[in-house]
């Protein structure tokens, strides 16, 4: 839909554009909706290494489109269904495969902070600022959401951001853990290409399974289960091990290809 852009700016690398810059790209029911679809097709691509996430200009989003509350939060049906499909798109982009990157400029607050913390690695630039604010308009966020955050800044700084309802700029986000790296304005691109570029570098056969265990804690389990071990298992009659084995031995870089 023209509200999701989806390109590809490298080999292996895709991008997803929040487009609707003139709302600071806040995220209409419909681009709720279409989300998994999107996702869930990058997740199928054997060749996708990294996803980049991003929104359309100055700003990554400012949540959730509030022009469209009185209609969406009318009923406790139609209510119903908006929450439902904001936490199928969250969890999707969570479940996308390979690692991905949020690439924040300017708002990133409410439902699109949610999306940046559904990302595995969050880089902004300095003009960023984030706050996650139910409090001001009387909402209620889900506990999966307190969760998320809870997961990324612990549970002090998500007593600040959720009790507070304060706006949060980029070195703050930082401290708390909500954002992994801040970048000057005229290189956040340059920086996040080259973090792709990293993780292209590596196996992506060893990131998706790490990634899959990373999903499996974050869902409760604390010990190893007959999957798990056999995916641990499965790592050493890889074709990646062989290369990256025969690449450490060779003092070359490996080839994943």
């Amino acid at each position: 839909m023209k509200n999701l852009i989806l390109d590809w700016p490298a080999l292996g690398l895709a991008r997803l554009t929040l487009s609707q810059p003139a709302r600071r790209n806040a995220l209409n029911a419909a681009m709720w909706a279409a989300l998994p679809g999107v996702l869930e097709t990058l997740g199928t691509d054997p060749a996708l290494r990294a996803l980049i996430v991003t929104g359309d200009g100055a700003h990554f989003a400012a949540g959730a489109d509030i022009s469209e509350f009185e209609t969406l939060y009318a009923t406790p049906e139609s209510a119903a269904k908006i929450s439902a499909d904001i936490q199928r798109a969250f969890t999707a982009l969570a479940a996308v495969p390979v690692p991905t990157i949020a690439m924040i400029r300017g708002a990133c607050v409410g439902g699109g902070c949610g999306l940046a913390l559904s990302c595995d690695i969050r880089i902004a630039d300095t003009t960023a600022k984030f706050a996650i604010a139910p409090a001001k308009l009387g909402l209620v966020y889900p506990f999966g959401d307190i969760a998320r955050l809870i997961d990324a800044v612990g549970v002090a700084n998500a007593n600040e951001i959720l009790l507070s309802a304060k706006l949060i700029k980029s070195k703050g986000a930082k401290k708390m853990g909500l954002i992994h790296n801040v970048s000057p304005v005229d290189t956040l691109e340059a920086d996040v290409m080259e973090t792709a570029a990293r993780i292209q570098s590596l196996s992506p056969e060893s990131l998706r399974v790490t990634k899959s265990m990373i999903g499996a804690y974050r869902r409760g389990q604390r010990t190893d289960t007959p999957e798990t071990d056999a995916q641990f298992a499965a790592g050493f009659s890889s074709k990646d091990f062989g290369e990256g084995f025969k690449a450490f031995l060779e003092k070359r870089k490996p080839d994943f290809g």
